[in-house]
């Protein structure tokens, strides 16, 4: 699961491009990646040999600020975001061209490309928690089935009063409001893969976590380097993003999933 990169960037402009509104996580310290896996109980955290040790230290404040930010957007603990300790992030490791960061099912990790990657987080962190949440939703899940995908194709699902939040979330951004037919999401993004010649936009996972970068990327917190390019960019223009009523039943079908999944885990501590 990968998202393409936009036009690499030198490294004074990398640090500098990122607008962010949001309250300030590290409280005067230095933060460094340490700080990162600690808090937050990342299964591993590698950086590239080609990072140097002031990109390395930068880039892990603005991880730290980033994955704050998503905690609190989404009103949950330190655990929802590493997926309770089975996640791994890679940083500079890895980079293929036009790819600005991917998630890998087979072992669990988001790598980010060292210029490339940074507002792609909130889109391959869905990835990972699609991922994650297969086999807690859907019956009988492969081992890298997405749950998305799973339910679009009519898998038997399990009972739960959160899964059925979390599939109301699939329901608004993959069929329209009656179930009949596809979203307007759906088929912009269908359109622009036969336009492509490709199946890229349309598969359900990768429809589903633009629709999550859309309601990150709206709510009160800003972070750039969490997302980005939502609304203002070639891709939304086409329609690859949620769009007006859509969008708001998603960002409210979202709001209830994450708020009820964030409140399940803080009381179970």
């Amino acid at each position: 699961m990968a998202k393409e990169a936009g036009k690499e960037a030198n490294d004074g402009e990398f640090h500098a491009r990122f607008y962010r509104n949001g309250p300030d996580h590290a409280a005067g310290e230095q933060i460094d990646f340490v700080h990162v896996r600690r808090r937050f109980d990342f299964r591993s955290i590698e950086i590239g040999r080609w990072v140097t040790r002031p990109e390395r230290e930068r880039a892990a404040g603005l991880f730290f600020d980033a994955l704050c930010d998503l905690m609190l957007i989404l009103q949950g603990p330190e655990p929802l975001v590493s997926l309770r300790g089975t996640l791994s992030l890679q940083y500079g490791i890895g980079g293929r061209p036009g790819v600005s960061a991917h998630y890998n099912p087979a072992t669990r990790c988001f790598s980010l490309a060292k210029n490339a990657g940074p507002g792609s987080i909130a889109h391959e962190w869905f990835h990972a928690f699609d991922h994650y949440m297969a086999d807690k939703a859907i019956a009988g899940a492969a081992r890298g089935a997405f749950a998305s995908r799973a339910w679009l194709n009519d898998a038997a699902t399990l009972d739960h009063p959160l899964n059925d939040l979390l599939f109301d979330c699939f329901h608004t951004i993959l069929l329209d409001a009656d179930g009949g037919e596809p979203s307007p999401l759906f088929k912009a993004s269908a359109a622009t893969d036969r336009r492509l010649n490709t199946f890229y936009y349309s598969q359900p996972e990768e429809l589903c976590a633009r629709a999550f970068e859309a309601f990150v990327q709206d709510a009160a917190i800003k972070n750039g380097f969490l997302v980005k390019g939502t609304r203002a960019t070639k891709e939304a223009e086409l329609g690859l993003y949620p769009r007006g009523e859509q969008r708001e039943r998603i960002n409210a079908a979202f709001g209830r999933y994450f708020r009820t999944l964030g409140a399940a885990l803080q009381r179970r501590g």
